[in-house]
C-alpha cells in the first residue's frame, strides 16, 4: 500500500481518495476504518430497547406507517429521528436519499435497473426491491455519472 498526502491551501474540507485496481478485501477494510471514524451512529429501538446502528450496518433508513425503520442485516429497528435527520447525521458519499421517505447505503446496492421509464429500480443486496422516485432520479444520476 503506497498513501500519498496532498496539501492544498484553498481546500475546505478533507478529502480522502482510494485508488485500487478492485475492491477487495483490503480496500474494503481500510472504507470501513474510515467510516466508523467519520461516521456518527443512529440509535434504534427494538421494542424498549436501545440498540447503537452502526451506519456500516444500516442497508436503508425509510417510512412505513408513520414510523421512520432503519433497516439492517439484522432487522428492522424504529428511529426518533426524522429522515432529514438521518441524512444529515450519516455520510453523504454513502447514504443517499431515493425519495420523501427513504434514503439508501449506496454500498448496499446490488443494481440499479433504468428500464422503467421516468424512475429507476434499486434492488438492494438483501433482495428488497425499492423505486427512486422521479423528483431524485437526476441527482441518482449524477451521483452514477449516467
Amino acid at each position: 500500500m503506497k498513501l500519498k498526502l496532498n496539501i492544498d491551501s484553498d481546500c475546505e474540507k478533507i478529502e480522502v481518495q482510494i485508488t485500487a485496481k478492485e475492491i477487495d478485501d483490503e480496500v474494503n477494510d481500510i472504507v470501513r476504518k474510515l467510516e466508523k471514524e467519520s461516521l456518527k451512529t443512529l440509535v434504534g429501538f427494538i421494542e424498549d430497547e436501545a440498540v447503537i446502528l452502526e451506519p456500516i450496518d444500516i442497508i436503508r433508513i425509510y417510512t412505513s406507517n408513520n414510523k421512520i425503520l432503519a433497516e439492517t442485516k439484522d432487522g428492522e429497528y424504529k428511529l426518533r429521528y426524522r429522515i432529514y435527520e438521518c441524512e444529515e447525521k450519516l455520510n453523504r458519499n454513502r447514504f443517499i436519499r431515493i425519495s420523501q421517505s427513504e434514503l439508501i447505503n449506496l454500498s448496499m446496492v446490488k443494481k440499479f435497473d433504468f428500464s422503467i421509464t421516468g424512475t429507476i429500480r434499486v434492488v438492494l443486496k438483501n433482495g428488497v426491491s425499492t423505486f427512486v422516485s422521479r423528483r431524485y432520479v437526476s441527482t441518482i444520476r449524477k451521483v452514477l455519472g449516467v
